[in-house]
């Protein structure tokens, strides 16, 4: 259906609004994160996937990877966040808001030193939600690892090689 009025036109929404009640989120985690699920893709007419993520001090959170279709849009709640986009290394504090679009090589973990609390969304959304209960079950040891690799096209998680990260994490030790 679409209105106008006085010069302006709406058009209605194909979803309902998407409220998460803090209390009642889904939760999944992994021995260094806490991911707690806000909305889906087929929640929002597939425009978006929001989670946010808890990472203890100095967790990695995402070895190198790229989307095909979506952008990852990263808001750092509190702590500071290390992040490689293409092949810059930079750190997001509290407040700092990056988007990286489609085909761009990226990865990040917590700061050395630091935790960080994360608001990440994805645009268009992609099932990612699925994938976030997939990683924490092969993290905990309970789904075969291969699962994510098999997974790639269906949640446009898409793993590279990037030796200036590989090197970056090498330095933590």
């Amino acid at each position: 259906m679409t209105t106008t009025k006085q010069n302006e036109t709406t058009q209605a929404p194909d979803f309902a609004p998407v409220l998460t009640r803090a209390a009642a989120a889904e939760t999944t985690r992994d021995p260094s994160s806490v991911m707690t699920l806000l909305a889906d893709s087929a929640d929002t007419g597939g425009r978006l996937t929001s989670y946010r993520s808890t990472f203890a001090e100095g967790a990695v959170g995402a070895p190198a990877h790229l989307h095909t279709k979506a952008s990852e849009l990263f808001f750092v709640i509190d702590g500071a966040l290390e992040v490689l986009v293409g092949e810059e290394i930079t750190v997001l504090e509290a407040g700092d808001f990056l988007v990286v679009p489609p085909h761009t090589p990226h990865a990040f973990a917590a700061a050395p030193g630091a935790t960080a609390d994360v608001l990440f969304v994805f645009t268009p959304g992609a099932g990612r939600l699925d994938y976030l209960r997939l990683l924490g079950r092969v993290m905990r040891g309970e789904a075969d690892p291969r699962e994510i690799k098999d997974s790639s096209e269906r949640f446009d998680n898409h793993y590279v090689d990037s030796p200036m990260w590989r090197e970056a994490l090498a330095a933590r030790d």
